[in-house]
């Protein structure tokens, strides 16, 4: 593997507090997320990722105050998301300690916002977030959902990753709806397709439950894995993840 791979807990907000849920749904308690972004920074996580999952639903912006919270004590990258949609939005996360925003309904609602956000702080610092679910009515298979998963766009995925990677997004982050918090395993056909056509980092995200998943999605072409549910509940250490694809050749951060 060439390209060093990072590893990124990622911290579902809602109401100010960490949750994870099942397909995004049936969401359940894990935490406060100063604490547990503290505890990922001691554990050698690489990146950390904070997703406000209600803020477009209920149509407001991500809680600044718990990013800063977030932010004042955390030692490594970290990207935002959730009701990111206007360049004002973006600026006051960045400005609240982000490192990195990362936009999904909006990117989907106003792609020419992705550009006008890579020209003014850069491409390093614009994610584009891809809710995906199967549909083999497609050409990938795969279609595109915002909302928080909720709403269904008759989009090809692949086709908007594509998209996304031209219009300068510095990283693309795929979810799969299917896979979320199911722990069976990261969707890697779409991993895959998506790593075929952008010229940028793909993130795994959504399903990963074994060490042995972080590894395929590292075969198919993710260099950053992201998970929730297994570091949450200490199902999976992160020294001991770094230490498993270690062994198995792979070159981590």
């Amino acid at each position: 593997m060439s390209k060093p791979v990072s590893i990124m807990p990622c911290l579902d907000m809602q109401k100010g507090r960490v949750v994870k849920g099942v397909h995004f749904v049936d969401i359940r308690d894990a935490g406060d997320p100063v604490e547990c972004a503290k505890a990922y920074c001691a554990a050698g996580a690489d990146e950390l990722a904070l997703l406000d999952i209600t803020a477009t639903v209920e149509n407001r912006p991500t809680m600044l105050e718990v990013v800063r919270n977030v932010a004042a004590v955390t030692t490594i990258p970290f990207t935002v998301g959730g009701g990111i949609n206007s360049l004002e939005v973006a600026e006051a996360v960045l400005n609240a300690g982000a490192n990195k925003v990362s936009v999904s309904s909006a990117a989907f609602r106003q792609p020419a916002l992705i550009g006008e956000m890579v020209k003014r702080f850069g491409s390093g610092k614009v994610t584009v977030a891809i809710d995906v679910d199967q549909n083999p009515a497609l050409p990938s298979g795969y279609e595109v959902y915002i909302d928080g998963g909720r709403t269904a766009t008759g989009f090809d995925a692949v086709e908007f990753a594509k998209k996304m990677d031209g219009r300068g997004a510095g990283c693309i982050l795929p979810t799969s709806k299917a896979g979320d918090g199911a722990k069976t395993g990261y969707d890697l056909p779409v991993i895959r397709a998506m790593a075929k056509v952008v010229s940028v980092p793909v993130v795994a995200s959504g399903g990963a439950g074994t060490l042995e998943h972080f590894y395929e999605a590292v075969e198919a072409g993710a260099t950053i894995l992201l998970a929730a549910s297994v570091f949450h509940f200490n199902m999976i250490s992160i020294p001991g993840l770094k230490a498993y694809l270690k062994s198995r050749g792979v070159t981590v951060r």
